[in-house]
Order: C-alpha cells, then structure tokens, then sequence
C-alpha cells in the first residue's frame, strides 16, 4: 500500500516511530563530526564537546585562512618577471611560471614584463640656439631591460623617462640653430637624442633601455608659420638673385678679361712696332752718316734732291724747266683738278676744326674773365 493511499495514517515527513527529529540534535550531531574532524579529544567514548559559538568561528577563521593562503598565487608569463617584496624589502625575482609567495601585507609581487617593446609618443616646442621656437614630435620605444631597478630605484619610471627625453631632446636641439636642424642635422636629432637619454637613465639606475627614437615632425610653430614662410619665401629669391648676379660675373668677367688681354697684346704689338720703327730709322741714320762723312757734298745733294721731291709731289703746280729742250708735254689737267678738289676740301675741314677749336678757347677765356671778375 502506497503512503498516500486512504487507510495509511503514516506521515511522509515523521520518523519510524511517527515522532519527529529534534532539530537541536540535529545540529549537535553536526557539531560533533565538525570537532572530531578539527581533533577534539574523546573520553571514555564521549567526543569532547565545543561550544556552538566557538566552533562557527573557527570554521571561518579557517575558511579565511584558506582563502588568504590563496591570494598568495601568481602566474609570471613568458616575457614577465616577478619581483617578490617582504615588507618592501626585495627578496627575490621569478621567472615564467606558477608561483606562491607568503599574501599580503607580509609579501606582495610586481610583474614586469621584460620582453616586450614599449612606446609613447612625445611632442614638445623647444627653443634652438639662435632663439626660434620649433616643434618637435617624436616616438621613444624602450624595453624594461631589469626588473629590480625598475622597481626599486625610480618611484615613476614611466613618469621619469619623460622628463628625462624631454631633456635630452632640448639638450640636443638648444645647442643648434634652426636652419641647421631643419635642413642639416634633420636625422641626426634622434640618434643623438637616444644616446644622451640613455646615459641618464644609466646614471638614475632606472633599469630602462632606449630601443630607438624616431623623429617624425620637425618644424616651425603654427603661431609663426606664416612669418616663417616669408621668411623661406625671402631666402629663395635671395639665392636665385646670387645665382643670377654669378651667372653675370661669369659672363662678364671671362670678356673683360678677353679684351684686357686683347688690349694688352695690341699695346706689346705697338710698342714693338714703334721701337721697330725708331732703330730702323736710327739704321738709317748712322748708315746715311757714313755715307754723309765720305762723300758730304753728293750726300747733301741727295738729301735736297729727295726733300724736294717729296714736297713737290703733293703739290698741284707743274713745273717746266725753260731752258731745256723743246719737246711737247703732256699734262693730265682733269686729274690735277680733281686732286686740287680734295686738297681744298681737305683744308677747308681743318679751318672748319681750327676756329671751332678757336670758339672754344675763346668761350673758355671769357668764362675765365668773368669768374675772375665776380671775384
């Protein structure tokens, strides 16, 4: 017969005897298997009994214990390193792995992770050695190269290598100018930036190593970057006029030197010519003396005979000799025309230029008069 069919007067829910459980044995029941289990001590058969409060606080005191010891855990990837403190003091580095160490306060754990590159980009206006502003953006990549000092010997590693790349960089560009940074010593900021940060951080023990510094932005300030372009704008047309004006010197100069070398050569050529001219003629001299001092009187003939000649050959007068023979002549009258032609044409032009050089004495003596008559 089933417990619910009519006729069973048995309840479900009460003992064999029909009669319910006490429900404080039934916690006692359980405080005794707790005590036995945490080692309390029998007597005659008998567990020895707690009391209920004391054994609900050591079951806490215990469960906190547990889970205090398990806060103590830790894992340390492959490119981690633990450093273990106790009581601040450093104690000892962990690598890769599960690990425990005694919980907080008494020991606690930085994880460092060693093998992984970081970066941050940097920007800042630095004043350059010649006073001009310029800004600068970079990004600095560094590696936690030694956990210890990156824990113990700065208190803001991150913090301090900005200040120190900030730094390093106005100690590299305040020493130059900015026309040199901008055109000349562009990729050497960086290297240069890179060594002295380095040696900082070196100097601090701050167990950071710079990997690299790549400069991406160098230029003038917004605020004055119009002023700047003028001024660019300025310096070119300075060098295209320098270049135009050597271009000229270039041209010009090779030609005056040409001509100068030309005029120097004609007057090597006259000089030689004259001095040419003069000792022939002194030749001539002496030779015409030696004949002079055999035979004077035919040589002085000679001479006269020759002067005349030469004057009467530019004359337009014909000359007969009288008492000579009586033979007919004939004389070329239309040349003789057109030579006298010339001739007075010749010496009108050089009484035309003498009273015009007459005219000016002139004016020149009346000038001189009358200064010296308003003195």
């Amino acid at each position: 017969m089933s417990w619910n069919e009519s006729g069973n007067d048995k309840d479900p829910w009460k003992g064999g005897g029909n009669q319910p459980d006490d429900l404080d044995k039934i916690i006692e029941g359980w405080q005794k298997k707790i005590n036995a289990i945490l080692g309390g001590k029998k007597g005659n058969g008998n567990v020895t009994k707690m009391p209920g409060g004391n054994s609900g606080t050591s079951i806490i005191l215990i469960f906190l214990l547990v889970a205090w010891a398990f806060t103590g855990l830790y894992r340390v990837d492959q490119a981690e390193r633990g450093v273990v403190q106790r009581f601040g003091s450093y104690t000892e580095t962990t690598y890769p792995g599960l690990h425990w160490h005694i919980p907080f306060p008494i020991e606690s754990v930085d994880i460092v992770n060693t093998g992984i590159v970081t970066d941050y980009g940097f920007s800042t206006e630095i004043l350059t050695a010649d006073e001009q502003y310029v800004f600068v953006q970079l990004v600095v990549q560094y590696l936690r190269e030694d956990p210890v000092k990156y824990s113990f010997e700065v208190i803001n590693p991150e913090g301090t290598l900005q200040d120190l790349t900030e730094s390093a960089l106005r100690e590299v560009v305040g020493t130059s100018s900015l026309e040199v940074l901008v055109n000349e010593r562009r990729d050497e900021i960086g290297p240069k930036t890179q060594v002295v940060l380095q040696s900082t951080l070196d100097a601090y023990n701050a167990g950071i190593s710079v990997t690299s510094i790549n400069l991406e932005k160098l230029d003038y300030p917004r605020a004055v970057q119009d002023a700047v372009d003028d001024t660019q704008k300025a310096r070119n047309d300075s060098d295209r006029f320098i270049l135009e004006a050597e271009k000229y010197a270039q041209d010009l100069i090779p030609r005056a030197r040409g001509a100068a070398t030309r005029i120097l050569q004609d007057a090597e050529a006259y000089r030689d010519r004259v001095i040419a001219d003069a000792e022939g003629q002194a030749n001539r001299f002496l030779a015409l003396l030696n004949e002079y001092e055999k035979a004077p009187k035919v040589t002085r003939d000679r001479l006269y005979l020759d002067a005349v000649e030469e004057v009467y050959k530019n004359s337009n007068k014909v000359i007969l000799d009288s008492q000579g023979s009586g033979n007919l002549l004939y004389l070329p009258i239309d040349k003789l025309m057109n030579d006298s032609g010339r001739r007075n044409n010749n010496s009108s032009n050089t009484q035309n230029n003498d009273s015009m050089v007459n005219q000016a004495n002139s004016s020149a003596t009346e000038d001189e008069s009358r200064e010296r008559r308003q003195r």
